[in-house]
């Protein structure tokens, strides 16, 4: 069972139904699939739970399973272990990680911290294990904006690590949070001249966009919010076309919610015709069907690790409870 390359290499019969398969060993195993909405069309169908990082982190602290499986990157498979100290965690990839979670050194964001001793510090939940035990509160993209206006006006709030999402909630919150310069490659990558030509073109399309976007994009969009946001907006909206700012894996679950409605990834600033997350994108079904069968990769935890970084998630989970979010 070698896992030099970050996932189990073992040779799959192409004649295998692993739809089948992978729903007799999540039986058989007392296992669960959690995925994120960024995942492909086919992960997301087998999974018991889809959602954003929210989501995810709530339906892992009230699991019941003994294995949980999480179809997405490093950082989400730490928080499910962060709430589930006692159950075995796996991930179909280990080189399943996240460009906004590099963008934090732990040493370097430690010594930032430092530097504003003064300052509470909120936590995007894209970012490592290391760098949650080092915050105050965690956030996502969904209750970001009420857990800051939790606090007083005058509380000193340190921001990472997304600068994007930071300078966001700071236009509406009217804060001035400190802002660690940390960005999402998916996010940062969508092309302004693009944009423009491509509503230009569909003139009756609303444009729907991930805060993680920069802010000259948040400008063109009619509505900002995470990716299950964006998903109930376009379930209820009454418009027929949307563009969509964020990782094309959502649209899946658009299309499903919305058959009838037209849903167009915005192009990145390169030359692909949408946007995917590469890290993402590493876990396919014969990984998890792999990962399930042989139980590896698992995720190992130091105790120490799991207390330390525990806290903030809690607290998030608490006020997340309280807005009824």
């Amino acid at each position: 069972m070698n896992l030099e390359k970050g996932y189990l290499e073992k040779k799959i019969d192409p004649a295998l139904d692993l739809f089948k398969e992978i729903a007799h060993l999540k039986k058989t195993k007392n296992a669960i699939i959690l995925a994120h909405y960024y995942q492909s069309a086919d992960i997301q169908d087998i999974a018991d739970y889809i959602g954003d990082s929210l989501g995810l982190a709530q339906q892992a602290e009230k699991s019941k399973a003994d294995i949980i499986l999480f179809a997405g990157v490093h950082f989400m498979a730490e928080t499910a272990k962060i709430l589930n100290p006692k159950i075995k965690v796996l991930i179909p990839d280990l080189n399943a990680g996240c460009s906004l979670a590099d963008s934090c050194p732990t040493n370097e964001f430690s010594d930032f911290k430092a530097a504003h001793a003064d300052h509470i510090v909120l936590t995007y939940v894209n970012c490592t294990a290391e760098i949650k035990a080092l915050s105050d509160v965690i956030v996502t993209s969904t209750n970001a904006v009420q857990i800051v206006e939790s606090f007083p006006k005058n509380q000193k709030i340190i921001f990472a690590p997304d600068k994007n999402l930071g300078a966001y909630i700071n236009k509406v919150t009217g804060r001035n949070m400190v802002l660690w310069n940390g960005s999402c490659m998916v996010h940062e990558l969508f092309s302004l001249e693009k944009l423009i030509k491509i509503k230009s073109q569909h003139r009756s399309a609303l444009v729907l966009a991930h805060p993680e976007c920069e802010a000259d994009i948040l400008e063109h969009a009619h509505f900002i919010g995470s990716t299950t946001a964006l998903l109930n907006y376009s379930k209820k909206s009454d418009a027929q076309e949307f563009i969509v700012l964020t990782e094309t894996g959502i649209i899946h679950q658009m299309q499903k919610s919305s058959p009838t409605k037209t849903f167009i990834p915005a192009p990145p600033n390169n030359n692909c015709a949408c946007n995917d997350c590469p890290y993402m994108k590493l876990n396919t079904l014969e990984k998890i069907y792999n990962t399930l069968k042989y139980e590896q990769p698992e995720l190992i935890m130091s105790d120490d690790l799991l207390i330390k970084s525990r806290k903030p998630i809690e607290k998030m989970l608490k006020l997340s409870a309280e807005f009824g979010l």
